[in-house]
């Protein structure tokens, strides 16, 4: 099995206890009702999800809410520590499906952040993106999903501005449109090389909308191009969810 290259980047301990802070209560809570992005959204595709009536979605929590405007003059900047994120995807995938709300790739891997090991279950696409910066929207948002075994979940973010062809995402347009699951030979044109991020405690974006889920959001954006974004939007022109209240949560920032 084919992996795209690992990258390490380093985080403060401030991200350390930031994204350790959730109670036993709401780990049960995660790992009852929800092992991840990808359970929480095949259920509520079930139920039609409709971006258009977010306010009749089915809420759970209250304050920390995602996505959310990402402000960069307010981010905290971390010291720098000993603690890495490590990030191993495999290029062969388990399958490439249109799930009635976005395209969702199913795909294992591993993730190591702060010393929790945790594993790729599928990322997925969004546009607009679903998170803004300085309150400006990118074409497109890729989230990967990693979960735990406690149940904890962390989503590395990437935005999607337009520019050159992907050929990482093209391979995941081929296989929806071919109806194949043929691995993202490329996975890693999906990742910025640079591996600067903002960090934040969040929630699912997709109803229960559960909350203490890691968000790590990468701040390069990587290139597609307006093709490829013309082909997602003709199946998903509006699938995601509106801005929440940041309250009175901290956003970090980490700078390779």
């Amino acid at each position: 099995m084919k992996k795209i290259s690992t990258f390490v980047f380093l985080f403060g301990v401030s991200l350390a206890v930031t994204g350790c802070s959730a109670t036993s209560q709401s780990q049960t809570e995660e790992s009852s009702s929800v092992k991840s992005e990808s359970t929480s959204e095949s259920e509520s595709a079930e139920g039609h999800i409709d971006y258009d009536n977010q306010e009749e979605w089915e809420f759970t929590a209250g304050q920390m809410q995602s996505p959310i405007d990402i402000p960069t003059s307010k981010a905290e900047a971390m010291t720098e520590d000993a603690g890495t994120i490590a990030l191993d995807y495999d290029s062969d995938i388990t399958s490439v499906e249109n799930n009635g709300h976005s395209i969702q790739v199913s795909d294992g891997g591993t993730a190591q952040i702060n010393g929790r090991n945790f594993t790729l279950t599928q990322f997925h696409f969004h546009a607009q993106s679903e998170h803004t910066v300085d309150g400006e929207h990118y074409p497109m948002e890729a989230h990967f999903v990693n979960t735990a075994q406690d149940g904890r979940i962390a989503v590395v973010g990437v935005f999607f501005e337009e520019g050159e062809e992907n050929k990482g995402f093209q391979e995941v347009l081929d296989d929806v449109q071919n109806e194949k699951d043929d691995p993202i030979t490329d996975l890693d044109e999906m990742l910025p090389s640079n591996k600067s991020y903002y960090h934040y405690l969040g929630s699912l974006t997709t109803p229960p909308l559960n909350e203490n889920v890691e968000w790590y959001v990468m701040e390069n954006p990587v290139e597609i191009s307006s093709e490829q974004i013309e082909s997602f939007k003709k199946l998903y022109s509006h699938n995601n969810r509106e801005v929440q209240p940041l309250n009175d949560r901290t956003i970090l920032k980490y700078s390779e």
